[in-house]
């Protein structure tokens, strides 16, 4: 992919009108369209993209769209999706209301881009400077930033959809070594649930139905653990290696209380060392400094620790 820089014209009339009338106030992506213009440019980005090849997407609008989707705790996919279908990206974006937009993967090449050429810090320095530039931040001390945070965040599984994906891994894996074995202790239910990626769905609002929600895989993945576990089944299935990332899962995130699997709190966690962070990556560790957490590696700089990408799985 290469760059071709591209000045950035103005929100296209139509778009302009319909979203307009959908948000007669505004709201808060049309507003920073509207004071800011736009946070980044093309050419912020110049020395991640060799000058030959196929034109790349404007990295000013993958650069939003990152920052938008680790606002609202979107995936790629589901990011990809609100370029192509919601009214106030499309007009922050500056794009026409019939653009099919990107497919979701051009999300996580940006962020790869981003980590390769070590200008993680790029999205959140620009904004701050900008923020700067308009009197709304003064200098009094210095004070710490974690841009890399919201690159790790945004691909991090969070801890609810980490388990989710860990048992639809399981199962996949098992379809494939043991399918006889899987019919027989399958349940429908299981496939209804666990047949799509983890992302491609949302996680129950609130946290009393987030918690529900976890406890629920938790027990499915205990009768499939129990019937891994069990003297009658073959006993090379406790050695699949998704089998076991989950059996390690399941003790980190869960525990039994008088025989109920019952979901840890955040603090009742192991250290971040053993701490597995993603069912493809046993690498990509749940790290905590201070006030920020993470899934992903640490990047050791002198005394300092920096939060960096969890890998794609």
């Amino acid at each position: 992919m290469s760059l071709k820089a591209q000045a950035i014209g103005p929100v296209p009339q139509e778009t302009a009108r319909i979203a307009g009338a959908a948000y007669p106030k505004g709201n808060i992506y049309m507003q920073m369209r509207t004071v800011l213009g736009s946070i980044y440019t093309d050419e912020d980005f110049a020395d991640l993209f060799p000058k030959e090849g196929q034109p790349a997407e404007a990295p000013w609008r993958l650069a939003l769209v990152t920052v938008m989707q680790f606002v609202e705790n979107l995936s790629d996919r589901q990011a990809a999706d609100a370029v192509r279908g919601r009214l106030d990206w499309k007009y922050l974006l500056g794009l026409e209301l019939t653009d099919p937009g990107f497919d979701a993967s051009v999300l996580s090449e940006f962020r790869s881009r981003l980590i390769d050429n070590h200008a993680q810090e790029l999205l959140l320095e620009k904004m701050l400077s900008l923020f700067q530039q308009k009197g709304w931040l003064k200098a009094h001390r210095r004070q710490r930033t974690d841009s890399t945070h919201v690159l790790a965040k945004i691909r991090a599984l969070n801890r609810v959809l980490c388990v989710w994906e860990t048992m639809r891994a399981a199962l996949n894996s098992l379809a494939v070594v043991a399918p006889d074995w899987l019919r027989a202790h399958n349940h429908p239910a299981w496939v209804e649930r666990y047949g799509p990626r983890s992302e491609d769905s949302r996680i129950p609002v609130g946290e009393a139905a987030r918690l529900a929600f976890a406890e629920e895989i938790g027990q499915q993945g205990r009768e499939l653990l129990e019937a891994v576990f069990d003297p009658t089944a073959p006993e090379w299935l406790r050695h699949v290696p998704a089998v076991e990332i989950m059996r390690q899962m399941w003790v980190q995130n869960y525990q039994r209380i008088d025989d109920v699997v019952r979901w840890r709190s955040s603090e009742d966690i192991p250290p971040s060392s053993r701490y597995i962070g993603s069912p493809y990556d046993e690498e990509a560790h749940y790290s905590k400094k201070r006030s920020t957490s993470w899934v992903g590696y640490v990047r050791r700089v002198g005394a300092d620790e920096i939060p960096t990408l969890c890998r794609r799985g």
